[in-house]
């Protein structure tokens, strides 16, 4: 009997204490700091693409250096899809009378960020296939790339080029390619 009686009281103490707890969170849930304004907030905060000044370093029209023309992109908080914006005002070319580093049918295939900071730039053939060719036009090509991008992207330390989704020795048969691209300061004027 004291047993029966025992479970009883432990039973009761416990639905007891469920309700105390039921009416706390009721009362915490339509407290007036607490109450709903009639918005629903999104359970991911996405920010519009702001735009901000770039960089974009394109030849000089003796093909010696690089100069930059500045340029409003759109800088979404995403890394990588800065990057893409830079490397596809690259391709579209210079509008202040510079001279185009990259051939204008050259596409994006994809461009990710690791967080090591290197940004890698996957670029169709047409790149290589469209070269106007020669040491200093490529060199100006990749430097155009890289320190557009690196000067640009505060996250990216390094590019490393691939073409067609594979890794390139050159891109027109000088530069090496085979390692991330720093950027280079001494071709800029």
């Amino acid at each position: 009997m004291i047993a029966k009686r025992t479970i009883f009281l432990s039973v009761l103490a416990l639905i007891a204490v469920g309700a105390v707890l039921g009416v706390i969170v009721i009362r915490l849930a339509n407290s007036p700091d607490r109450a709903p304004t009639g918005k629903t907030e999104p359970l991911i905060s996405l920010k519009p693409s702001q735009t901000t000044l770039a960089h974009l370093y394109f030849s000089d029209q003796d093909n010696q250096f690089l100069i930059a023309e500045e340029r409003s992109l759109k800088h979404p908080e995403n890394p990588a899809f800065f990057a893409k914006n830079i490397v596809q005002a690259l391709i579209k070319g210079p509008q202040l009378g510079l001279v185009r580093t990259l051939p204008q049918k050259t596409k994006i295939r994809a461009i990710y960020v690791t967080q090591a900071g290197i940004c890698y730039v996957d670029l169709t053939s047409t790149i290589a296939d469209q070269h106007p060719g020669g040491i200093k036009s490529e060199l100006l090509s990749v430097y155009s790339i890289v320190n557009s991008v690196v000067l640009n992207v505060p996250e990216v330390e390094a590019v490393k080029f691939l073409i067609n989704g594979s890794e390139s020795k050159t891109l027109a048969g000088h530069i090496d390619l085979q390692a991330p691209v720093k950027a280079n300061m001494l071709l800029i004027r």
